[in-house]
């Protein structure tokens, strides 16, 4: 299942309700870990993440998310592919040439909808929808915006069900 939509409109609640059920989850995190002194704000919300969990749930950070997948068959849930986007546009490089970046994550996004595809136990991803406003009128807004939606796509495409959350209630699409 892909669970997807703006920024606090309940993608991660719903996605975790999804999978409340199960006795452990592995749940993938491709985020930054948080920093409580750069960032004391984003810490203390990852911090309250976590203590919403199930003890459980297990918690793996890694950017390859592919990887991940292949490695836990038992029920996951990785939150979020916005984030894994970000942290792999870092790692190729924000300015690098337009065609190097959209080739390295064409390969990113296929690999990662194939392990997707393949996983043999529950899977729930959270992903943020973009692009529904302006266009950004900075280059690296638009790319972003141009590589998650290319993203939810490809992962859209291999998973049983889409999930589009709006204001907090859940509206299948697929």
């Amino acid at each position: 299942m892909l669970v997807t939509g703006g920024v606090r409109c309940g993608k991660s609640r719903y996605a975790e309700q999804a999978l409340a059920a199960q006795a452990a989850v592995t749940y993938v995190t491709p985020g930054y870990p948080a920093d409580p002194v750069a960032d004391p704000e984003w810490a203390a919300r990852v911090a309250a993440h976590r203590l919403s969990r199930p003890a459980s749930w297990s918690t793996v950070e890694t950017v390859d998310v592919a990887a991940a997948l292949r490695a836990h068959a038992g029920p996951v849930l990785v939150d979020c592919l916005g984030t894994w986007l970000t942290r792999r546009l870092d790692a190729v490089g924000w300015d690098a040439p337009h065609a190097h970046v959209a080739a390295v994550m064409a390969d990113a996004t296929s690999d990662l909808a194939d392990a997707v595809a393949a996983h043999p136990g529950p899977l729930v991803l959270v992903s943020n929808e973009v692009g529904w406003g302006l266009v950004s009128e900075h280059a690296s807004g638009r790319l972003f915006a141009d590589l998650l939606g290319r993203t939810n796509q490809a992962v859209g495409a291999a998973v049983d069900e889409v999930v589009l959350m709006v204001a907090g209630r859940p509206l299948r699409v697929g």
